[in-house]
């Protein structure tokens, strides 16, 4: 198994095209769209290898030479996961997971995992752009949607979350952090049941450094991680919120790395995972990802990809795997 390194940086496996030329490419996918049949692999080529601030301008250059709306001409030449790849990297960022965020709450029933795995895991500026997007598109706030789908300690917990109320930054606190971790003991483990509210308190408001100081403390008071503490103390869906707050504070690639591959375990491969996680972290950690799911599963992404999906669908999804 490969070994963790002892700090990560971020290893985007998409980055702006060198020589880029916005006109170009909107002639040639209009050529790789027009008459009979389709060029996917133009296509996978030109979107795949463009940043997605260079794809927004590909796509006003389209509208202003041909006059049509990219997005949705590639609709209606593409189908399938296929499209569902390359329409959600035509996307910006914030609008595509302010989409799959609202998809997750509507009709009947909640998709609570999709909700843990966009607003658990990014920073507080990276959900401010979401709600922002939410409220622009869907004309309504990401909180009010959130108390209508979502109730109890979880639903306070991703009201904390959507409202940014988490101190990002900061000198790290020796003694805050052994209060805080004899706070938490005293909640859970100390007691006779579980003050879920002071866990929300303190995993969703504090800096990923002064977290990880704190995860240290509290294993010498508790003689346990506070992984183990949460799995015993808490149940549900707020389980598995403050696991995945949790791991991202100890490493965000390693939490995307596991959900990936539950993806592609069992009977099935669950492709709308797939499609979010390598599409929204390809610009962001999507080469730290790869290491670590190797690390963890001794095998590539790409084999495992590979092994799991087929056609366009897949090279394009190779493609943005690098």
């Amino acid at each position: 198994m490969m070994q963790r390194p002892a700090s990560i940086l971020p290893e985007p496996t998409v980055r702006p095209a060198a020589g880029f030329d916005a006109d170009a490419d909107a002639s040639a996918l209009r050529a790789a769209m027009k008459g009979l049949g389709t060029d996917e692999q133009e296509i996978i080529e030109i979107i795949t290898a463009r940043s997605n601030a260079q794809r927004q301008e590909i796509a006003k250059r389209y509208k202003l030479e041909y006059g049509g709306d990219l997005i949705d001409d590639l609709k209606g030449e593409l189908g399938g996961r296929f499209e569902d790849v390359i329409v959600g990297l035509m996307l910006p960022p914030a609008t595509y997971l302010a989409r799959e965020v609202h998809k997750a709450m509507s009709g009947i029933g909640t998709d609570e995992d999709v909700l843990i795995e966009i607003l658990c895991t990014r920073t507080n500026y990276e959900v401010g752009e979401i709600a922002d997007a939410y409220l622009e598109k869907y004309e309504t706030t990401l909180e009010e949607d959130l108390k209508g789908d979502v109730s109890g300690h979880f639903r306070r917990l991703l009201t904390v979350i959507v409202n940014e109320a988490r101190t990002e930054w900061g000198p790290l606190d020796e003694n805050k952090a052994k209060r805080d971790a004899e706070i938490l003991y005293n909640a859970g483990e100390g007691m006779l049941g579980t003050d879920e509210s002071v866990f929300n308190s303190i995993l969703g408001h504090q800096n990923p450094r002064q977290l990880r100081l704190l995860f240290k403390e509290y294993a010498e008071i508790a003689g346990k991680t506070i992984e183990q503490s949460i799995e015993d103390e808490i149940s549900g869906t707020l389980k598995d919120a403050l696991l995945a707050i949790v791991e991202c504070v100890q490493c965000r690639p390693a939490y995307f790395a596991k959900r990936l591959n539950a993806a592609m375990s069992g009977s099935g491969t669950e492709d709308k995972i797939l499609i979010r996680i390598i599409v929204s972290r390809a610009e962001a950690d999507l080469g730290n990802i790869k290491n670590e799911y190797e690390r963890l599963y001794d095998k590539t992404l790409v084999s495992a990809i590979e092994d799991e999906v087929t056609g366009y669908y897949k090279a394009s999804l190779l493609a943005l795997l690098g």
